[in-house]
């Protein structure tokens, strides 16, 4: 159907050509002025049908019909849809529906005459009125006026639904010729052998029958019409799978695992803005709807032709070469084998303090205990060795000791599964020693998630609280060593910040937050609160922090820098000290001498005050690791403190501070190995470049660039370092002294792939501008040259690979193409042959024969961020966006491969990389920004 609006302009708007048939024209202005009784109508089914076919519907003084895209003036009509002399074609009309383009020049005979008016040519007035009442519309009635105005959004939403269903019988037919081809093959293969068999046990003389089926069915599916998008430009609407129907119960695992995702990847945001916003309508709509159908079914592939393999993207056909050597003996149903190695968590880099508060602690063991997205980190530093808490599913939020201090509760955020089911948030209490998980808490009683948890401390312990992020902020008290909840109450419509007992009144608990500080007694099952009374003090936004000291009194810090001391058993400020800090006061710490450590924000100060708060010392942290926001004390008078810009130091008031964790701060995309060397280097949205030691799991340096970063990639010879940015630009770096070598730029958008050819000749700059740049590279690296461009891709590149003998290279894009290229001409590889033996020193780019295999059923071209090859050929990890780490054996090249899946990451996972020797493998999280360090064993 076409829905078309007539206007007064030398234009015509296509906004939704779709199949034939009725089309529906909305009244709209003649010749520049109103029509006087505008209405709607449907034209008729034959776009080239002559003027006037069918009857005409009086519409006012402007009346005429429509024909080959022309709007045509009123003239005297007869009988049978004849035209007088009067009729000519009118100004150009407007198709609502997407697009501009250009209608024929008006005729001479209605120049004078209003251009452009409401018609509409039906059979019979019986049809009009179904017609219309299959849309849902009202008919059009001589000196109706208000359809033009009122009917526009019930058309636009008839539209949509028809270009829904249209959009359906697309990716249907699409499917249908991948699985007729599947069955062909299979059909092929079967005459073949009954050929054989037949051959054997044929008389001489006499000619096999012959096998026709499989040459008739092949005519029928080229007859088939192909499926283009309903922009005409980019990549289809997601079908999900290699090759399933959208109508099949098929479409729940998509569904299920579009919704999975927690953060959208910039791949997949720029894949959206590139859709038509109708295309996408039609995408959640149909989404929507194949919800209900049932199960996930088989996903299908199918031998394209003789030597390549085709699997479906969003309902788009991904043809790959299969190697010669592999031809003649390659089937798809061969089954996977897992890898004979695995991965096990070795060292995890970061720390999440920019959000979250009073989560670091030291252990008597002499591990630190702190959390980074959703990995409880023990940490010896003396031994330095990590154990790791995996017990968890998504981000955890908040962390509590227990006065034994070996029970330790962790609450974590609300998420879902990879098949889109939820996983609700909650409590779990562990043991430290073993890592076991001892209980869960609060499954389908929390929502969204659990900002503060807290032990008692003066009856064994055996009370835990806790808050939700809830509209409410429900406090819950629970006995967590029967799972039970003993009372919940509202806590504050505001944020809750701190949720603690008191540690020598087991019936006490505080809160506090913005704006509030409540004073809560636990009695015979219920909880009471009193609010905080802060007199003569200016109440402050926020109560950022609280502790207790020796004597059982409370003390708070806040937003406006200041602290106050509340009396045991009141709420009322006993003493304060105005002007403790420039900015708010992040963190508190009673110390065992009987002395308070104050950690400021804005200030970044550490204050160590007195007995009658009469400051003793103070140290600045250094301004590269951000303001304080919690503090932890050690063994000694040595301190820990937890930053906002995620790392972790540790030192005295009296020495100052030294790092010990450093972590990023935004979403982490680069990731590159030291060709010879156990180095790594990482790069953010924080535009921050750290080079990491793998030994000392410290960065050996760190450098500040001006943009957000994206890729990076090492020369062969380790000297030099290149750093892809968002902008466009990208930078040289020299690795030893982390010098600026040179600074260039491609295009204005993003950089995602910086790769050095093998032998160090060339250097290849993936874009989102959908080109590579190619560079030739002299002095190892420190100075390039341009040497062309390719330009062949429709969408961003993504990933990009180069032959082992630099000859060429192989890329993929955001649309889900694979192409090769010359590197010394910069042109397009078109010949299959030429590259069909190529050995590649790479295997980062996620679509290819070598990799197929780890694409799952539900599949959409955007869940597979990164893949990367083990040096010795063997094993292929994979990262996805539902924060999964995958191990194949390599090569990966049968369907629905078989792996290890390792979590840890609670955001979609954006890179991975082997180190030079195999021994380690890397891993970056987006939203999480931490790094995962994976020991091969």
């Amino acid at each position: 159907m076409r829905l078309l609006w007539a206007v007064p302009d030398s234009t015509e708007r296509d906004l939704g050509s779709t199949n034939p048939g009725p089309r529906i024209v909305l009244g709209g202005l003649a010749g520049g002025v109103p029509t006087p009784s505008p209405f709607l109508g449907i034209l008729g089914d034959d776009p080239g049908a002559r003027p006037g076919v069918g009857r005409l519907m009086p519409g006012g003084p402007s009346r005429g019909c429509w024909n080959e895209g022309r709007c045509y003036g009123n003239g005297r009509q007869g009988l049978g849809g004849e035209t007088g002399p009067e009729l000519g074609p009118g100004g150009p009309a407007v198709d609502v529906a997407g697009r501009w383009r250009s209608a024929a020049r008006p005729s001479a005979a209605s120049t004078t005459r209003p251009r452009c008016f409401n018609i509409a040519t039906v059979a019979e007035p019986r049809e009009e009125s179904r017609a219309f009442r299959s849309l849902g519309l009202k008919e059009g009635r001589p000196g109706d006026d208000n359809l033009s105005g009122t009917s526009g959004m019930e058309v636009d939403d008839r539209v949509s639904a028809l270009e829904q269903r249209l959009q359906l019988q697309e990716d249907e037919l699409a499917v249908l010729k991948a699985a007729l081809a599947d069955a062909l093959r299979r059909l092929r293969a079967c005459e073949e052998q009954g050929a054989a068999l037949r051959a054997r046990g044929t008389p001489k003389g006499r000619a096999p029958p012959r096998l026709g089926t499989t040459a008739s069915v092949c005519q029928l599916l080229k007859g088939l019409p192909t499926r283009t998008p309903l922009n005409g430009s980019g990549p289809p609407r997601r079908v999900g799978g290699y090759a399933t129907s959208p109508s099949s119960p098929k479409k729940e695992a998509t569904s299920g695992r579009s919704s999975a995702r927690r953060y959208l990847s910039p791949e997949r945001l720029a894949s959206v803005r590139r859709e038509d916003p109708r295309s996408r309508t039609t995408s959640s709509s149909s989404n929507c709807s194949a919800k209900k159908e049932g199960k996930t079914k088989e996903v299908i592939f199918s031998m394209a032709e003789e030597g390549s393999v085709k699997m479906f993207l969003r309902g788009r056909p991904v043809p790959m070469l299969i190697p010669e050597e592999l031809v003649p003996t390659y089937s798809l149903d061969t089954r996977s084998e897992l890898p004979s190695h695995r991965f096990k968590l070795d060292w995890v880099y970061g720390y999440r303090g920019r959000d979250c508060r009073a989560n670091l602690y030291l252990l008597p063991t002499g591990e630190i205990v702190y959390f980074v997205a959703s990995v409880a980190v023990l940490y010896s530093v003396e031994e330095q060795r990590q154990r790791h808490y995996l017990g968890h599913n998504d981000d955890i939020k908040c962390l509590a000791v227990h006065p034994d201090m070996v029970t330790i509760a962790t609450g974590q955020v609300a998420g879902t599964t990879k098949e889109g089911k939820p996983l609700p948030p909650h409590v779990r209490i562990w043991d430290s020693v073993s890592l076991s998980t001892l209980h869960v808490l609060g499954l389908g009683v929390f929502d969204r998630a659990v900002c503060c948890v807290g032990f008692s401390k003066s009856n064994g312990g055996n009370l835990l609280c806790a808050v939700d992020e809830s509209n409410d902020h429900v406090l819950s008290v629970w006995d967590w060593a029967k799972e039970t909840k003993v009372v919940d109450v509202k806590c504050s419509n505001e944020a809750v910040l701190v949720a603690t007992f008191h540690p020598t009144d087991p019936t006490v608990l505080i809160t506090c937050g913005k704006s509030h500080i409540y004073f809560w007694n636990l009695e015979g099952g219920s909880l009471s609160k009193r609010q905080g009374l802060f007199e003569k003090y200016e109440k402050p936004k926020y109560v950022l922090c609280v502790t207790f000291l020796e004597g059982g009194d409370v003390v708070t810090g806040d937003s406006g820098g200041n602290l106050y001391v509340w009396g045991k058993g009141g709420n009322r400020i006993t003493q304060a000290v105005l002007g403790a800090h420039d900015g708010g006061v992040f963190g508190l710490c009673a110390l065992r001498d009987g002395t308070l450590v104050s950690g400021g924000g804005r200030d970044r100060r550490v204050v160590l005050w007195g007995s009658d708060y009469s400051k003793l010392q103070e140290v600045e942290v250094p301004e590269d690791f951000g303001p304080v926001r919690t503090v932890a004390e050690g063994r000694g008078d040595t301190l820990y403190v937890g930053t906002t810009r995620n790392s972790i130091l540790q030192g005295s008031v009296h020495t100052g501070f030294s790092l010990l964790v450093q972590g990023h701060m935004e979403e982490l995309w680069g990731l590159a190995t030291h060709p010879s060397r156990a180095q790594f280097v990482t790069c953010g949205q924080d535009k921050l470049v750290h080079l990491w030691s793998v030994e000392s799991h410290q960065p050996l340096w760190s450098r500040t660039i001006e943009d957000p970063a994206r890729s990076a990639g090492f020369h062969p010879s380790g000297s030099v370092l290149a750093i892809g940015t968002v902008t466009g630009r990208w930078l040289l770096l020299d690795t030893e002294t982390h010098d600026l070598v040179a600074i260039h730029t491609d295009g204005n958008e993003q950089i995602s792939v910086v790769s050095f050819s093998p032998d160090g000749a060339y250097l290849a700059v993936g874009s989102h501008d959908n080109l590579v740049y190619v560079y030739t590279v002299d002095q190892g690296g420190r100075k390039v040259s341009r040497l062309g461009k390719c330009s062949g891709h429709s969408s961003f590149i993504t990933h990009l690979d180069w032959a082992q003998d630099s000859s060429c290279f192989v890329t993929n894009s955001g649309d889900y193409e694979i192409l090769y290229w010359d590197s010394s001409t910069c042109k397009q590889i078109t010949t299959a042959e030429t590259v069909r033996n190529v050995e590649w020193a790479t295997a980062t780019c996620v679509l290819g024969f070598g990799v197929f295999g780890i694409w799952s059923e539900g599949a959409d071209g955007t869940d597979i961020n990164a893949v990367a090859r083990s040096h010795d050929g063997k094993l292929l990890a994979s990262a996805d966006d539902f924060g999964k780490v995958h191990l194949f054996s390599y090569p990966c090249c049968q369907p629905r491969a078989l792996s290890h899946k390792y979590g840890g990451h609670s955001s979609h996972v954006t890179n991975v990389a082997f180190l030079w020797d195999d021994s380690m493998a890397l891993t970056t999280g987006g939203k999480d920004t931490s790094v995962l360090q994976w020991r091969v064993v």
